[in-house]
């Protein structure tokens, strides 16, 4: 009788709550609507309060109004309605470029191509229009009509090119295709979205029976996820069908749910690497976390981003949607790769991950020890690539990219991918001592900040022949910084170069040239499973 009693009463409060704020709320703004002294902006402190209060619970559970549906589609889907283009510019007045078309796009129909600078959208200029601006004009309805007045890169003229929008999706199979040893299919994944596992199961297939692939290298560095179903039907590519590959667990005990596999697989005996990263997150963990507890793959690179919670889309009044966490999930060994604790915050609001110490063992099928609480850790952990100060800042200020697009503009053609290596690299440095960036070294970097602590603590004066001496050691000029990461910033211009003129998989072909971790991984013995 007592628990008779109890339950209800919970249900009650939590309903009186639930009525009590909603009651608040709406006064609250009824007497600010009529109290307020200046008119309310009722959209923006409604939509900054719905954004709060969400915040409140976790980044992924958000509030998407009729107006933004398309940029939710964009996040699911990868899908938006344009012609198919990057474009590149630099402030709000400056020039418009087409910086890189997608191959088979209605952009490359219509004879667009990097550097082919956009004056007009529409009969109106895009000389005062931020990035987003333009590209707003040119985004649309699929089959509506865009016109665009084109200066060529090259031969200067001016046209009028009309555009039919098309529906645009980015493929999540970026690339595809044999390594140089003749026995290794590789393949990079960008996420997760509707009939990419299908896309993956056929290139495996093609990849085994048609070019000889022996052992398959999938990709999930800097993946971070999509749809659950895809995840479960790829792991169904390497594994038993009907195989146990994530469980996900509601609010409610009941609402326990599990996905099995329930394809035939292509290959059960073929060995898998799975490369991952802390980027690697959501779709990708349940991916790498369910083949590493089936013992059918290696796991290889670094620890995961440590995403198990999963989100369902619920329509809301006056067309908008609310993405709402609603379960986390479970490998089949019975961890959560969740590595952040929303619902214990500090009394600050902020979280923190959960420590290694809190931590808990589960087994693989075969006997082997993994853990819950922050991502898929890494059967072989792989060193990343350290980069010099230097090279990010190249690369993040866009040195690199406004380099490229006066490349291109001087250049009508390279060598085939296989054959191309950048050789100019005082062209570039030409080009680059001409730009605004930090070019300090680390080192240089540490020594002005040390500088501010001793000016800080009085003892500049103390120090001051060493810290000009020391001063002058670490000078350098923009060129000789610049040749002296040439081995570094080379392979990041190779592949933009090779993007411009032949498109997304060239870029990818580029830089598994230079793929540090690819090769050790390649290298490692793999996991006795």
């Amino acid at each position: 009788m007592l628990l008779a009693l109890v339950m209800p009463a919970g249900a009650q409060s939590k309903s009186y709550n639930l009525a009590k704020w909603v009651e608040i709320q709406t006064s609250l703004l009824k007497e600010l609507n009529r109290s307020y002294v200046d008119s309310l902006p009722l959209d923006r402190i409604e939509k900054a309060g719905i954004d709060a209060m969400l915040g409140s619970l976790d980044p992924y559970t958000i509030y998407v109004p009729q107006e933004e549906n398309e940029d939710l589609q964009m996040m699911i889907n990868k899908t938006y309605g344009g012609i198919g283009a990057l474009i590149y510019k630099e402030s709000a007045r400056s020039d418009l470029f087409i910086n890189e078309p997608y191959a088979g796009s209605p952009a490359v129909r219509n004879g667009l191509q990097c550097g082919d600078r956009i004056l007009e959208i529409d009969g109106k200029s895009v000389y005062d229009l931020d990035t987003k601006g333009c590209s707003d004009r040119m985004k649309g309805k699929p089959g509506t009509e865009v016109v665009l007045k084109v200066k060529k890169v090259r031969s200067g003229e001016e046209k009028a090119i009309r555009i039919v929008r098309e529906m645009i999706r980015i493929p999540d199979v970026q690339y595809y295709g044999m390594l140089d040893d003749g026995t290794t299919g590789y393949l990079l994944l960008g996420g997760f979205t509707e009939g990419v596992a299908s896309q993956v199961r056929e290139a495996v297939r093609k990849m085994r029976d048609e070019q000889g692939m022996k052992r398959f290298v999938l990709d999930l560095r800097g993946n971070g996820g999509g749809l659950l179903n895809e995840a479960v039907d790829l792991v169904s590519v390497f594994v038993p069908k009907g195989s146990l590959v994530v469980s996900s667990k509601g609010k409610d005990a009941g609402e326990t749910r599990n996905y099995r596999t329930t394809l035939e697989p292509v290959d059960l005996e073929m060995p898998v690497i799975v490369l991952v990263d802390s980027a690697s997150a959501s779709a990708s963990e349940i991916v790498s976390g369910a083949l590493q507890d089936l013992d059918r793959a290696t796991i290889m690179g670094g620890r995961t981003f440590g995403k198990g919670l999963v989100q369902s889309i619920r329509p809301l009044p006056f067309g908008g949607q609310l993405k709402v966490t609603t379960a986390k999930y479970y490998t089949p060994s019975g961890r959560c790769v969740q590595a952040i604790d929303y619902s214990h915050r500090n009394p600050d609001g902020s979280v923190g991950h959960i420590p290694d110490s809190l931590t808990r063992e589960f087994k693989t099928s075969h006997g082997r020890t993994v853990r819950d609480g922050g991502g898929v850790t890494p059967d072989v952990q792989l060193e990343f690539k350290d980069y010099s100060r230097l090279t990010y800042s190249v690369v993040l200020g866009g040195v690199i990219e406004k380099y490229v697009l006066d490349y291109v503009a001087r250049h009508d053609s390279i060598p085939a991918v296989e054959d191309f290596h950048f050789t100019d690299y005082e062209d570039f440095v030409s080009f680059a001592k001409t730009r605004e960036f930090d070019y300090r070294s680390e080192a240089r970097t540490c020594f002005d900040q040390m500088k501010k602590e001793l000016e800080k603590d009085g003892l500049t004066a103390t120090v001051s022949a060493e810290l000009e001496a020391l001063g002058k050691a670490l000078d350098m000029d923009k060129e000789q910084v610049l040749r002296l990461k040439k081995d570094e910033i080379i392979p990041f211009i190779e592949e933009e170069l090779a993007v411009r003129y032949y498109f997304q998989e060239a870029g990818v072909q580029i830089r598994l040239r230079y793929d540090y971790q690819l090769q050790e991984a390649l290298k490692s013995p793999l996991v006795e499973i």
